[in-house]
C-alpha cells in the first residue's frame, strides 16, 4: 500500500473524525486529505515530479502532516529534516540528496536561506503560510495529480540518521517498507480508530514517523505537543485530550519520573506506553509501572534502517524478562550470528541481523555503506546481543561502543544500568578512554537529579556493585549528557571532554 492511501482511506471511512490536534487546531481526516491534495497540486505547478526529493523543515504540527502527504501524492520523496539543525548542519543533507524544493515556515526560513547559500545544487524554497491551507481547503484548480503516481516498492521517504558517531546517512524507505512496519506495530499494539496518541517525538525521526503512519492508517487521532520542556503541561494536556497512548525515549521517562509531578496525575484513559530509542534502566521501568500498573508498557527495539521497529517485549513478560527487548515483531525474522556468520547458542553473544519487508532499500547515494549492512536482504544492525533459552533477546552493546579493557569486553549498558540504581542519579553514560596499560579504561559521566552526591560516593557505589574490571577509572559529574535531537547519547562528544 502507498502511504498516501492511508489518509485517503481514513478520509473515506472517517471523514469527520479528528485526525490531528495541535493546541487549538483540530484537523479532520476529510480536511487533511483535501489540504494535502491542494499542496500536492501546488508542488506540481512548481515543477515537482515523481522521484524528486522534497525537503521538509518544519516542527510537528498540522502543516507537517499536510506537507508530508501532499509530497507523497505527487510521487515525490519526503526528506524529513531535523528542524533543530543550524544552517551548517542543514547543508549536508541538502547537498547529499539534492531536493527539488524545501518546504519550511517563517520561523525556520532564515536558517534555510543561510544553508542554501552553501548548497552545490539549485534548491527551490517554499515558505508555507498557515493561510495557505487554512483558507483554501478545496482546490479550484484542474486536478493535476495522477491518483496512483507510484508503486508500493517506490522510494517514499529518506530519513537521515542522527549521526551519534559519524556522518549521517540517508536511509531510503519505500512505501512497502513503511506500510509493512506500520501493519506490524498496529497488530501488537492493538491500535484502533478509538486510540489517541500523545506525540512529543519529532516526525523527522523514524520513531516519530511510525506514530504518524500507524495512527493515520487506522483512523486514530494524534495530539501533538512540542512543550516537553514543561512535562507537567504535557501531562495536563494528556488528561484534557483523553489520550490512550504515549511514546518516548528513555530520557523522556527519566524526566517524567524525576522532574515532573507524575505521581500526582491520574491518567484514566491511558491504555499503553511504548519505549524505544535506546536501553532504559530497568529500575526506571519498574518505577513507572508502579505508578500506573494498569498501563501496558511496551519495550521496543529497532533502527531507522528497518523503518523503525524490529522487536518488542510483550507487557505480560515485562517483569519476568526485565532488560530484554523481547522477540521479533510480526513479519520480521531475527538471527543472532557470531563472527563466522553462524547462529549463536543461548547465552552466547553475537550480532543481531534481521530480514523482512520493512528493511530499507539502502543508503542514498552510498552503495559502499549499503553493502556493509545489507547482505542478501539481511540487515546487519551492528548491535551485539544474546538470547535466552526461551528466545528472548538481550542487547549487550553496539559493536563500536564495547569497551575493550585488557582481556575484557565490557558493555557500557551494564555499567549504566547499575549506576542508575543509585539514589540521586538521573542518568549516566560510560565510555572507553585510552589507557596505556589496558588499552581502554572506563570513564563514567553522571547527571544527578538535584541530590547532593559526590564523585567519590559514586565510585564507592560502583566498587560495591560491579566487578573490579568493570569499575570506572574516573567519574565525572556533569550538568547534562550530549544527545541527538532524538535523545540518543553522543558518546563521541563525551570522549572530547
Amino acid at each position: 500500500m502507498r502511504l498516501y492511501d492511508f489518509v485517503r482511506n481514513s478520509a473515506k471511512n472517517h471523514p469527520d473524525k479528528i485526525a490531528v490536534v495541535h493546541h487549538k487546531e483540530r484537523l479532520t481526516y476529510c480536511r487533511l486529505d483535501r489540504e494535502s491534495n491542494l499542496l500536492a497540486e501546488e508542488l506540481v505547478v512548481k515543477g515537482v515530479k515523481k522521484g524528486d526529493r522534497v525537503g521538509l523543515f518544519l516542527d510537528n504540527g498540522c502543516e507537517y502532516l499536510t506537507a508530508y502527504f501532499g509530497i507523497l501524492k505527487t510521487g515525490a520523496v519526503v526528506v524529513g529534516l531535523n528542524s533543530q539543525y543550524v544552517a551548517r548542519e542543514l547543508v549536508l543533507p541538502l547537498n547529499d540528496c539534492a531536493p527539488k524544493i524545501i518546504i519550511t515556515d517563517l520561523k525556520h526560513s532564515h536558517t534555510v536561506n543561510e544553508a542554501l547559500k552553501n548548497c552545490c545544487h539549485s534548491v527551490g524554497l517554499w515558505v508555507m503560510d498557515k493561510a495557505f491551507t487554512r483558507e483554501n481547503t478545496i482546490s479550484q484548480k484542474t486536478t493535476l495529480l495522477d491518483s496512483n503516481p507510484c508503486a508500493d516498492d517506490d522510494l517514499a521517504v529518506i530519513i537521515y540518521t542522527s549521526g551519534t558517531t559519524g556522518r549521517p546517512k540517508g536511509v531510503m524507505l519505500s512505501h512497502a517498507n513503511i506500510s509493512a512496519n506500520a501493519d506490524s506495530i498496529i497488530e501488537y499494539l492493538r491500535l484502533t480508530a478509538e486510540d489517541k496518541i500523545m506525540v512529543i517525538l519529532p516526525f523527522y525521526y523514524s520513531y516519530g514517523m511510525s506514530l504518524l503512519t500507524t495512527h493515520i492508517k487506522v483512523g486514530a487521532a494524534m495530539v501533538i505537543d512540542n512543550r516537553f520542556l514543561y512535562p507537567n503541561t504535557v501531562l495536563e494536556n494528556m488528561i484534557k485530550e483523553e489520550v490512550t497512548g504515549f511514546a518516548g525515549v528513555p530520557s523522556h521517562y527519566n524526566i517524567l519520573i524525576k522532574k515532573s509531578a507524575l505521581r500526582e496525575f491520574k491518567l484514566p484513559k491511558l491504555r499503553y506506553v511504548t519505549q524505544a530509542g535506546g536501553a532504559m534502566a530497568p529500575v526506571m521501568i519498574k518505577e513507572f509501572i508502579e505508578f500506573f500498573p494498569q498501563v501496558k508498557f511496551h519495550v521496543m527495539y529497532g533502527q531507522t534502517e528497518a523503518s523503525a521497529r524490529l522487536t518488542y517485549l510483550e507487557p505480560d513478560f515485562l517483569t519476568k524478562k526485565m532488560g530484554s527487548i523481547g522477540k521479533a515483531i510480526p513479519g520480521v525474522k531475527i538471527d543472532i550470528l557470531n563472527e563466522q556468520g553462524r547462529p549463536v547458542e543461548p547465552g552466547e553473544i553475537g550480532e543481531i541481523t534481521a530480514s523482512g519487508e520493512n528493511v530499507m532499500l539502502g543508503y542514498w547515494n552510498d552503495p559502499e555503506e549499503t553493502s556493509k549492512v545489507l547482505r542478501e536482504n539481511w540487515l546487519s544492525t551492528g548491535d551485539l546481543a544474546k538470547m535466552d533459552e526461551e528466545g528472548f533477546i538481550y542487547i549487550v552493546s553496539r559493536k563500536r561502543e564495547m569497551i575493550k579493557s585488557g582481556a575484557n569486553r565490557i558493555s557500557p549498558l551494564e555499567i549504566e544500568e547499575v549506576v542508575c540504581r543509585m539514589s540521586g542519579v538521573l542518568e549516566c553514560a560510560a565510555v572507553g578512554v585510552n589507557d596505556e596499560i589496558l588499552g581502554e579504561a572506563i570513564s563514567l559521566f553522571v547527571v544527578n537529579d538535584g541530590a547532593a552526591i559526590s564523585e567519590r560516593e559514586i565510585m564507592l557505589f560502583c566498587k560495591q556493585n560491579l566487578a573490579s574490571y568493570k569499575t570506572p577509572k574516573e567519574v565525572k559529574l556533569v550538568s547534562s549528557l550530549p544527545k541527538t535531537s532524538t535523545g540518543k547519547i553522543k558518546r563521541v562528544e563525551l570522549l572530547k571532554t
